[in-house]
């Protein structure tokens, strides 16, 4: 992008209070929380402002904000990293306080006023807005896109810039000519039955594309890319065959500031020059691994991130989640380099070990250190995505050392899974496992399937003159 995203919205304070749960409070049923710290970070649109601003673009907030102690705070948050711009308002920040353990939300605590009444734009919002080469609008229905001056101003660089709508049910409507409108399927739903669209009876594709094309014609924007969580998204122009954009699997995790991570990743797309099918996959990946590595709670990367935090690693993430809820962490290693029959059973047989399965995966160079120059055949990122796709995976880590003795001082699995031949010795990670309680087991293999086989037997049809000439002509053969 040339210029500016500018991000047009109503910001919120959002207060992690974390700490640790112990015990039950002996005079009710209740948990005690301890050792609490608390972690402020911007919420709403300031959140989508600093996710784009993390991912290394110039941004501008422009939203209501007053001067008061949680405005001030917001602020301090976002600059320098984000510009903010802040539109005159008599109501104080709203704050919200999320009580948190294990890496879940047990309570959330709000205050400050619900709308936010802007008396008026002022010239610096005046001057970011035209200088916008792409827009995101975050409505999170406390007002800020009602005020007509703002609308105006919306509605102009609508006609030149693209422009995308991250809606509310008590937002206001998009302006027109909106590039993008991003409404989950409970908004889509509440959006329409305000314009008195027919109503879905099931949440089934035919149903979620009929209400997507009757808001595209009722707001007069390009497109509507309805969000549908683990399905992914699906993108309608108002007419003829949608888009459905599938997302990858993920476990588990916190889907709080996905809809955020989704509607920032497709503006900057499309201010990159993506259509429209590329901006939404992209975003569409953006909020699936946003959910995976522990939502906005876990979000580190950028302005919000406090002085001394490391980002966390989003497996680290998820195993501290299944961990606080008492589940068993499973584990298991190696290079998959070609997946077969084998790897299948033994990665099922581990996940029924527990509550979720991490697969601890060689790197390309701790491939070659173990199994030769000539391998791996697949690339780490490869490898790990055709895993990931498994439903029996949960998570996918990768190592860089010859051994997963530090990766799994990191996870502190209950159990290391490890298939083969392996009965009545002392696997290497054994001894690493029992300092802090776990356990080492061997899963049993399946005979005759193996990654060193399978390269054997292909190099071997390959020498074979034969084997081509019956593979050539079996190629003809499905061709014609």
């Amino acid at each position: 992008m040339s210029g500016p995203l500018v991000v047009v919205g109503d910001a919120v304070l959002d207060v992690d209070v974390d700490g640790r749960v112990a015990r039950l409070c002996p005079d009710a049923p209740v948990p005690v929380l301890d050792e609490m710290r608390e972690r402020p970070r911007p919420g709403g649109a300031a959140l989508a402002a600093a996710m784009a601003a993390a991912d290394g673009h110039e941004v501008i907030l422009v939203a209501p904000l007053r001067d008061d102690e949680d405005g001030r705070r917001l602020a301090a948050l976002l600059e320098p990293a984000v510009s903010v711009v802040a539109l005159p308002t008599r109501t104080a920040t709203a704050t919200k306080r999320r009580i948190r353990s294990g890496g879940q939300t047990l309570l959330r605590l709000d205050s400050g006023d619900r709308t936010a009444a802007v008396s008026g734009v002022t010239e610096a919002a005046v001057a970011a807005l035209r200088r916008a080469t792409t827009v995101l609008v975050s409505d999170y229905g406390r007002g800020a896109t009602a005020a007509p001056a703002v609308r105006g101003l919306l509605t102009e660089r609508a006609a030149s810039v693209p422009v995308v709508w991250d809606p509310h049910p008590r937002g206001t409507a998009p302006v027109a000519r909106t590039t993008l409108v991003t409404p989950n399927l409970g908004e889509t739903e509440s959006f329409a039955r305000q314009h008195g669209l027919p109503a879905a009876t099931d949440p089934s594709l035919t149903a979620v594309t009929r209400l997507a094309e009757g808001l595209v014609a009722a707001w007069g924007c390009r497109a509507v890319a309805v969000t549908l969580g683990s399905r992914g998204a699906l993108l309608s122009y108002g007419a003829g065959t949608p888009a459905l954009i599938p997302a990858p699997a993920v476990a588990t995790g916190d889907p709080c500031g996905a809809g955020d991570r989704f509607a920032a990743t497709a503006t900057v797309a499309l201010g990159s020059g993506l259509v429209l099918s590329e901006a939404v996959q992209a975003a569409v990946q953006s909020a699936s691994a946003h959910v995976a590595g522990g939502g906005a709670a876990a979000f580190a990367a950028g302005p919000g991130r406090e002085a001394g935090d490391a980002a966390p690693e989003p497996v680290t993430e998820m195993v501290a989640a299944v961990r606080g809820r008492g589940g068993v962490v499973v584990a298991t290693g190696g290079c998959f380099d070609l997946l077969h029959a084998g790897h299948v059973a033994t990665l099922r047989a581990a996940r029924s070990l527990g509550d979720c399965l991490v697969v601890c995966l060689n790197s390309d160079d701790s491939v070659r250190r173990l199994k030769g120059p000539g391998r791996p055949l697949v690339p780490a990122a490869d490898r790990a995505r055709v895993l990931q796709e498994l439903s029996c995976v949960d998570a996918v880590t990768v190592f860089a050392e010859d051994t997963p003795q530090e990766v799994l001082r990191r996870l502190r699995p209950q159990v290391w899974a490890k298939g083969g031949d392996y009965a009545g010795t002392e696997l290497p990670e054994a001894v690493t496992l029992r300092s802090w309680g776990g356990q080492a087991v061997v899963l049993p293999y399946v005979a005759g399937r193996s990654t060193t086989s399978l390269v054997r037997s292909a190099a071997t049809s390959a020498a074979r003159p034969e084997a081509s000439t019956t593979t050539m002509a079996s190629r003809r053969e499905i061709s014609t």
